[in-house]
C-alpha cells in the first residue's frame, strides 16, 4: 500500500520528468534516474513477445549523460519542440516498505516542427521501477512501450 504523500511524489515524478524533457533542459535528464539504472524504447509487439530487441537501450546514468551530450553536442537534425501528455500513473506494486514502486502511465509526444507542423511522434506506456532515495523517487528503470512498430523518424530526445 502507498501513502499520499508517495503517491503526490509519483505523480511529480511524472510531470518533472515530462517537463524536462519538453523545456529542452537535457542536463537534469539523468537526475531522474539511479547510478545503475536502464532506459530503453522498446516496440509493443517485441515487449508482449519477450523479445529483448529495443530501438534505443541505456544500461546506466552515465549512459543516459552522453546521451545528453550527443542530443546537445553532436547530433543534426530539424529542430522541434516536443509535448509530453502523460497519463495517471497506476501504481502495480510496492515492495520493500514503500521503498521500490513499479508503476505504468500511457503517454503520447507530440512533435511540433518551427514551421507549425504537430504530428504524434510517440505513443505507448511506461513501464517503470521506481526507487525511494533520500532525493526523492527515482528511476531504477523506464522501459517506453510504444505501440507503432515503426518510428516516422529518428528519436532524438528523451520520450
Amino acid at each position: 500500500m502507498m501513502d499520499f504523500n508517495t503517491y503526490f511524489e509519483l505523480l511529480n515524478l511524472y510531470s518533472d520528468y515530462a517537463m524536462v524533457c519538453d523545456s529542452s533542459e537535457w542536463e537534469k535528464w539523468p537526475d531522474f534516474f539511479m547510478e545503475d539504472a536502464f532506459y530503453r524504447l522498446q516496440p509493443r509487439e517485441n515487449f508482449e513477445q519477450g523479445l529483448p530487441l529495443c530501438l534505443l537501450a541505456l544500461e546506466s546514468r552515465a549512459m543516459i549523460q552522453d546521451r545528453v551530450y550527443g542530443v546537445k553536442e553532436t547530433l543534426y537534425h530539424d529542430p522541434y519542440y516536443q509535448r509530453h501528455i502523460v497519463g495517471t500513473p497506476r501504481v502495480l506494486s510496492v515492495t520493500d516498505n514503500g521503498k521500490r514502486i513499479h508503476a505504468e502511465a500511457n503517454y503520447a509526444v507530440i512533435r511540433t516542427k518551427f514551421d507549425g507542423d504537430s504530428t504524434i511522434l510517440s505513443a505507448g506506456y511506461y513501464h517503470d521501477h521506481i526507487v525511494k532515495t533520500d532525493e526523492g523517487l527515482k528511476f531504477q528503470s523506464r522501459l517506453c512501450v510504444y505501440d507503432s512498430e515503426m518510428i516516422a523518424n529518428s528519436i532524438i530526445y528523451p520520450i
